[in-house]
């Protein structure tokens, strides 16, 4: 994965005018739209369950950490990258010996996971609709691409959307790419989302504004430092607060 730093703030107190003000929004999906680290911790912890006599629970988590850490160059980010990861786990812990049926429930619990049900978070909605019109909004989200097709059909979201972007990866040259293509360029552009090491450093990097939402899960991959002191950098308490917090810097 691309490592992407942020330096000092500047001297100088970034300020707006109208060649900078925010004109389009990125909304990353996962676990700032609705949830989903919840059902990828559920199965993680039916995994644990599964292999318990063959390794304890800790050692388990960090094996299969390994295991997706390692093939994320492989299987990209998702549902099914898991699922695989989960496998060579298995594999791993029995020395080759583990049953046909744990390798079922592995299976199972995959499916279960691309077929759980997709609700909006908290405000999310209210607070999409009073965006729009006003920015434009754009959703990025990287994963599996039928499983996010799927997710933002069930959301009820899509109609709000000026633009739809499924990646494999984000980086400031993403970034730029999409807010180049769908707005007025990164530096009049603003990034939502959970995530600092993939919604918000590299965006900040390319210029953009970074509005920073946790989410009580955040895979352990997606945390890095937040650059606090950048003068793009904020961070909400809740969604209810994106729409106040837009007009005020535009």
């Amino acid at each position: 994965m691309d490592e992407v730093s942020i330096g000092a703030a500047p001297a100088l107190v970034w300020m707006p005018d109208e060649m900078t003000t925010p004109s389009i929004i990125g909304l990353d999906a996962d676990d700032t739209l609705w949830q989903s680290e919840h059902f990828f911790k559920l199965s993680e912890a039916r995994f644990v369950d599964l292999l318990s006599e063959y390794a304890e629970g800790a050692d388990l988590r960090a094996r299969l950490l390994q295991a997706e850490k390692r093939n994320l160059r492989f299987y990209g980010y998702g549902i099914k990258g898991f699922v695989l990861s989960m496998i060579e786990t298995a594999i791993d812990v029995t020395h080759g010996q583990v049953p046909a049926s744990i390798i079922q429930e592995i299976l199972g619990a995959g499916r279960e996971m691309l077929n759980h049900p997709i609700l909006p978070l908290p405000q999310v909605r209210e607070t999409l609709e009073n965006l729009n019109g006003i920015y434009r909004l754009v959703l990025i989200t990287k994963g599996d691409i039928f499983d996010q097709e799927r997710k933002l059909a069930q959301s009820g979201l899509g109609e709000l959307f000026h633009g739809i972007e499924i990646v494999s990866n984000k980086n400031p040259e993403t970034y730029k790419r999409i807010f180049d293509r769908h707005g007025d360029g990164p530096d009049r552009a603003v990034m939502v989302g959970n995530s600092l090491k993939s919604d918000i450093v590299p965006a900040i990097a390319a210029g953009c504004w970074g509005i920073f939402i946790p989410h009580e899960l955040t895979w352990v991959l997606e945390n890095v430092e937040p650059p606090t002191h950048h003068p793009r950098f904020k961070q909400l308490n809740g969604f209810n607060e994106l729409y106040e917090f837009i007009t005020k810097i535009s």
